[in-house]
């Protein structure tokens, strides 16, 4: 008996996800198929001219928008980015910073120094552990 392996494949929203692009601005033939793991890795290694000018221009997913802007997926919600964004009203909003990304970009800040002091603290308590273990053998 020979075992037979399927291609493993994914929905295009999924696809979408690990590329990096907003599913409603890809080509219908995207949209309407499966995508299997090696036309994925394929459109990784070389992207077709569709997928270099959505990365390019846009219209970009949350995830996308909220690392151009520097804040969370929650920040943009907060100031009241609920769509996908080309990359020209990203720079738009840069240039008007307006208050609530001033803040949100503020709290991006100090989350961050907040996760390296703590990454810090927790790298101490294991020095003084193995430490302590190495003193006991």
């Amino acid at each position: 008996m020979t075992s037979h392996q399927t291609a493993q494949t994914m929905k295009p929203a999924t696809a979408a996800k690990k590329l990096g692009v907003y599913l409603p601005a890809t080509p219908a033939e995207f949209q309407e198929g499966v995508v299997s793991r090696a036309e994925l890795n394929s459109l990784q290694a070389d992207p077709p001219e569709w997928l270099r000018e959505l990365r390019r221009t846009g219209p970009h997913p949350r995830p996308v928008v909220a690392a151009k802007l520097g804040v969370s997926i929650a920040g943009l919600a907060r100031g009241g980015v609920t769509e996908a964004l080309t990359t020209e009203q990203i720079e738009a909003l840069k240039d008007e910073n307006p208050l609530w990304l001033q803040h949100e970009r503020a709290t991006q800040v100090d989350v961050r120094k907040e996760a390296v002091r703590i990454k810090e603290k927790n790298r101490q308590k294991d020095a003084q552990k193995d430490a302590q273990k190495d003193a006991r053998k």
